[in-house]
C-alpha cells in the first residue's frame, strides 16, 4: 500500500509540514507517520515546535522515592488510590503485546529530525489547555506551513489551530461517536462493543468538535485486552496522514472538504470516559473470570469448518427484500480433511461452473477446485490451481473471449493474473498485476475500463482498507481512484463475491468481519462508479442466522437461477 502514497504525479510544490510534539522520542505509530511523510515526494517536514516544559521535565527527573514514601504518596492521592486496579490491569496486560509491534513503544526519532528546523515554546496553561504566546505565533507562522501535525501538547486552543494553511491535523483514538476520553481501546473492550475506531481531525476550538478527515472503524479484539484491542485501530490508522496529504497535493483542499465526514450526534454511554475506577474494574473482572473459570473445564479444540450451500430456482435475495428469504439453500458437504469456501459461479456455452478454494487441514493451505453445476447439483470437485503459497477467492471472469482467474494470493505478497489454457481446468500465470498484501480482489469491466477492487491489508493489525484501482486493459497499469480507500471500515471493506448486475443495476458483495472473521455478508449497490466518483448503499445484509449452529456466512455468487453462498460451522477438530 504504501509505495503508492508516497508518491504524488501533480505539479504543485511540495507541502510544508510541521509537528507540535514534547520530545524527539515518539511512539512507534507517530513515528511511522513521520517517515511516512519523510520517503514522499510531495510533502517536506519543516519545521518542530517542542514543548519547553516536557522537556523541562526530562532534562530535571525527579528523585527516586522510598517505598515508604511511594506507599504514602498514593494514601493520600485520591485520583492514583481510585485507579490501583486499573494499573495492576495494565502491568498484566502488557503480556498480552509483542514490543515490537507495540503502537505505544517509544521511538528515539532524533536521527530523523537532525536536518529540520526546530524551537521550543512555553505554552500558556490554564488546566488541560495550551495556548501559545504572541512571538511564537508569529514565529511559526513565518514559516508558512501547509499543515501542523499534533503529536504533543495538550488541548490547543487560540491562534494556533490557524497558524497553519489548512490547520492543525490530530488524531482521536477512538470512534470519537462513542467514546470521548479514555483511556483508548479500553472501554470498547468493558463494554464488549465489536467495534473500535480511529478519526483524524482538522482540530477547532470546540473540543471533540473538529472536521473529521478519516475514519476508521475497525474489529475489537475478543477477550479482555486492551494492547491488542488498540493494535488493529493504531496501525489500521497509520496511513491516515499521508493519504490526505496525498489528496491535499494532488486534488487541492475542496476535495478534503468535499469527502470529510458530516457531524453526528454523540451516542456514548459516559459523557466524558475516564479511567475506571476500582469499583468499576471489580465489577468488569469477577464476572468475566468467574465466567472463564467455569467454561475451562469444558473446553474443546475447535476448527473454523466452511461449507457452501446452493439454491437453483428460488427468489433471489435482492428480490426477497430487506429480510432475506434463505429457504431452499442445501449445504455441500467436503471430503474428509477439506473444507470449502469463496464460491465463484460462470456460466461456459450455457453450462454453470462453480470454482471455489478447497483448503486442506493437513496442509494449512488452500487450492482452487471446480465443480459442474447440474440441475442445481454439484458435480465431483477437480483441483484446477495449486501454488507453494495460499490461493482463496478464485475471481473467474471472460476477457476477450478467453477466460481468466485473479485468486486471492496474499501468502505471497502479490495480486496475480492466470489465464486459462482449456476450460476448466487448465491455468498458466499470465501476469503479477500488482505488489501487495492484497486480498480478495474483485474485477468489474464497463465501458471499457477495468475496475479492480482490493482490500489492502495492514500486516501487523491485520486492518484491511478497501481500494479501488481502473485501468484501459486487464494487464494495463493500475491507477488510484481519488476517492481511495473506499473503505476503512471493517463492516464492509472486503469484498464478498463477483460484481454483478441485477434488474439493470449494479451490486457490489462485501462482507462484515466486525465480530470476527466472515460473520455477515451485505449486497451494496453501486451509485456511481466513475473516474473521479463512486458511491454505493447497503440493499440486504444475510447474517449467520439461516442455519443452525452457523458462526460466519461470507460470500456470495449467482449465475442464472444458480445461487451460492457459504458458511463457517464450528465443529470440535478431530471431526474433520
Amino acid at each position: 500500500m504504501l509505495p503508492l502514497l508516497y508518491q504524488s504525479k501533480s505539479g504543485n510544490p511540495p507541502l510544508r509540514i510541521g509537528i507540535l510534539l514534547d520530545s524527539a522520542e515518539l511512539l512507534s505509530f507517530f513515528a511511522e507517520i513521520v517517515n511516512h511523510i519523510q520517503q514522499s515526494n510531495f510533502a517536506s517536514l519543516e519545521l518542530l515546535v517542542y514543548n519547553a516544559e516536557e522537556q523541562s521535565n526530562e532534562a530535571a527527573p525527579s528523585a527516586p522515592s522510598s517505598p515508604i514514601k511511594k506507599g504514602i504518596d498514593l494514601l493520600f492521592d485520591g485520583p492514583r488510590r481510585r485507579a490501583i486496579m486499573y494499573r495492576l490491569y495494565q502491568r498484566w496486560d502488557r503480556r498480552n503485546i509483542d514490543a515490537a509491534n507495540d503502537p505505544l513503544a517509544m521511538v528515539d526519532c532524533s536521527a530523523a529530525f537532525a536536518h529540520v528546523e526546530a524551537m521550543a515554546v512555553t505554552p500558556i496553561r490554564k488546566r488541560f489547555v495550551h495556548r501559545f504566546q504572541p512571538a511564537d505565533i508569529q514565529a511559526i507562522r513565518a514559516k508558512n506551513l501547509d499543515v501542523l501535525i499534533r503529536f504533543g501538547f495538550n488541548i490547543l486552543r487560540g491562534d494556533i489551530l490557524t497558524c497553519a494553511k489548512y490547520g492543525v491535523w490530530s488524531y482521536h483514538n477512538g470512534d470519537n461517536d462513542y467514546y470521548r476520553g479514555g483511556p483508548a481501546y479500553f472501554w470498547e473492550v468493558y463494554e464488549q462493543n465489536p467495534l473500535s475506531g480511529a478519526i483524524l481531525q482538522v482540530l477547532t476550538e470546540a473540543l471533540d468538535d473538529g472536521k473529521v478527515l478519516s475514519k476508521g472503524v475497525f474489529e475489537t479484539y475478543p477477550g479482555m485486552s486492551q494492547a491488542r484491542n488498540r493494535m488493529q485501530s493504531y496501525w489500521g490508522s497509520s496511513t491516515f496522514i499521508i493519504q490526505k496529504l496525498s489528496e491535499l497535493h494532488q486534488h487541492g483542499w475542496a476535495h478534503l472538504e468535499r469527502t470529510k465526514l458530516p457531524p453526528a450526534p454523540y451516542l456514548g454511554k459516559k459523557k466524558i470516559y475516564t479511567t475506571p475506577s476500582n469499583w468499576e474494574m471489580v465489577r468488569w473482572l469477577v464476572p468475566t473470570l468467574a465466567r472463564k473459570a467455569l467454561q475451562w473445564p469444558f473446553r474443546r479444540a475447535m476448527a473454523q469448518h466452511w461449507r457452501m450451500a446452493i439454491r437453483c430456482g428460488g427468489q433471489s435475495l435482492l428480490d426477497s427484500g430487506t429480510s432475506p428469504n434463505m429457504n431452499g439453500f442445501r449445504t455441500i458437504e467436503a471430503p474428509k480433511g477439506h473444507f470449502y469456501a469463496d464460491p465463484f459461479l460462470v456460466e461456459d456455452e450455457g453450462k454453470p461452473w462453480l470454482f471455489f478454494e478447497d483448503y486442506i487441514y493437513k496442509t494449512g493451505r488452500g487450492n482452487i477446485s471446480c465443480a459442474e453445476v447440474t440441475n442445481g447439483e454439484i458435480g465431483n470437485a477437480v483441483l484446477v490451481l495449486e501454488r507453494p503459497y495460499h490461493l482463496s477467492y478464485p475471481c473467474v471472469f471472460r476477457d476477450g473471449g478467453e477466460w481468466f482467474m485473479i485468486p486471492e494470493t496474499a501468502a505471497n505478497g502479490t495480486v496475480e493474473l492466470y489465464r486459462c489454457l482449456k476450460f476448466p481446468h487448465r491455468w498458466e500465470l499470465h501476469k503479477k498485476l500488482f505488489g501487495a498484501s492484497a486480498v480478495d480482489t474483485t474485477l468489474w469491466v464497463e465501458d471499457g475500463v477495468y475496475w479492480f477492487f482490493t482490500s489492502l491489508r495492514e500486516p501487523r493489525g491485520r486492518a484491511t482498507q478497501l481500494w479501488l484501482f481502473h485501468a484501459t486493459s486487464l494487464t494495463g497499469d493500475w491507477t488510484a481512484h481519488p476517492s481511495n480507500p473506499i473503505s476503512t471500515d471493517v463492516r464492509n471493506s472486503r469484498g464478498a463475491g463477483a460484481i454483478f448486475r441485477h434488474n439493470g443495476k449494479l451490486f457490489r458483495p462485501s462482507q462484515d468481519c466486525s465480530r470476527h472473521y466472515g460473520y455477515s455478508f451485505t449486497l451494496n449497490e453501486i451509485l456511481t462508479l466513475t473516474l473521479g466518483d463512486y458511491a454505493e448503499k447497503a440493499v440486504v445484509t444475510v447474517n449467520p442466522l439461516w442455519a443452525e449452529g452457523l458462526a460466519a456466512t461470507h460470500s456470495y455468487s449467482r449465475a442464472g437461477e444458480v445461487e451460492i453462498i457459504d458458511g463457517c460451522w464450528p465443529v470440535p477438530e478431530g471431526s474433520v
